[in-house]
């Protein structure tokens, strides 16, 4: 599979790990930053991995910064994304089955590299369910994000 993955500065070890970790499990990256550890900020990074995804270059997505939060926020502003922040693997595998989630954001402050690990690689096994009131709601995201991401829509 072909994944985004990105991170600020707090994240950029994570990000080099799971790095690895993916293509040793055979999945293509695509890195698009950090480049080092130095100070950057997330939403510059979850911009290019919500790209990456909203127009079909990548499957997926993963985006990293220090709690995780300020990934999601700025990955679920670009059309197309639905960022989840998991810090658990319940929660990894519901935002794949009942939400589609396609881009997924891990705290590296939060998280040690082993529950990272097991996050990500349960995340990506998933598949959307499908169930009708699951996708009844994915349609409604998807009309909210037609409705309010025009300018001088609010």
């Amino acid at each position: 599979m072909k994944i985004a993955l990105g991170s600020d500065h707090a994240g950029f070890l994570l990000k080099e790990r799971l790095k690895r970790a993916l293509a040793g499990l055979g999945h293509q990256v695509i890195d698009v930053g950090a480049a080092n550890a130095e100070p950057s900020d997330y939403p510059d990074y979850a911009a290019r991995v919500g790209l990456e995804v909203a127009r079909g270059r990548s499957r997926r997505g993963i985006m990293i910064c220090g709690s995780g939060v300020g990934a999601a926020i700025a990955a679920n502003k670009v059309p197309g994304v639905r960022a989840a922040l998991c810090h658990d693997v319940f929660t990894a595998k519901q935002s794949v089955r009942d939400d589609d989630s396609n881009v997924l954001c891990l705290g590296s402050r939060v998280l040690t590299t082993r529950l990272a690990l097991g996050i990500t690689r349960t995340w990506l096994s998933e598949r959307f369910s499908r169930a009708s009131r699951h996708r009844r709601r994915v349609l409604k995201i998807q009309a909210m994000e037609r409705r309010f991401c025009r300018p001088g829509r609010l």
